[in-house]
This record gives structure tokens, sequence and C-alpha cells, in this order.
């Protein structure tokens, strides 16, 4: 099909709220499950470019583990001090299996 066969879709009216969109003919509402699966897609694409982590990797992290890699790839971490040497022995005894 060249470029010129391809129907294009029409712009929404400018007059839409932003959580909605085009289905067919006609206007529909996005829903939250659709924005949150829409979202967490997109950032699941996101951490297995920058971070090479596949589906599974970032399904079973938590927002803190992957939020603490988004501050350090962007330098927003700098001013966090790194642990000393006695948070590192309490953590190793709390997490003994590293």
């Amino acid at each position: 099909m060249s470029g010129s066969d391809r129907r294009r879709r029409p712009a929404p009216p400018p007059d839409l709220p932003k959580d909605t969109f085009l289905e067919g003919d006609q206007v529909a509402e996005r829903t939250d499950t659709a924005l949150f699966t829409d979202g967490a897609a997109r950032l699941a694409g996101l951490a297995g470019v920058a971070f090479g982590w596949s589906p599974d990797a970032f399904w079973r992290a938590t927002p803190a583990e992957l939020a603490a890699l988004v501050r350090a790839a962007t330098g927003d971490d700098a001013a966090v001090d790194p642990p000393d040497a006695m948070t590192i022995t309490r953590m190793r005894e709390a997490f003994p299996d590293g």
C-alpha cells in the first residue's frame, strides 16, 4: 500500500479533553486503566532500552528501584551521600543473600 493509498486519520477536535481518543468514528474516553497501561508499556520499553531490563525485570522492580536508576542515569542523585561502613554492615546483616 503506497503512502497516498493510506487513509489519514483526522485530528481530534481541539476542545476534547486530553484523556480522550478517537476509536473508529467515535470519541471514547480513556479510562484510568488505559492510561496506566499506555504509561507502563512506554516506561517498560524505556527501561529496556536504557537499562537493558527484560519485561520481567521491569515488572518485578519496585518504583523506588526504577527511580534510583533514573536518578543515577540523569545525574540527579549527586547530592545523595553514599552509605557509610556502618550502614553497609547493617545492610549485609539484614540482607545476607546480597
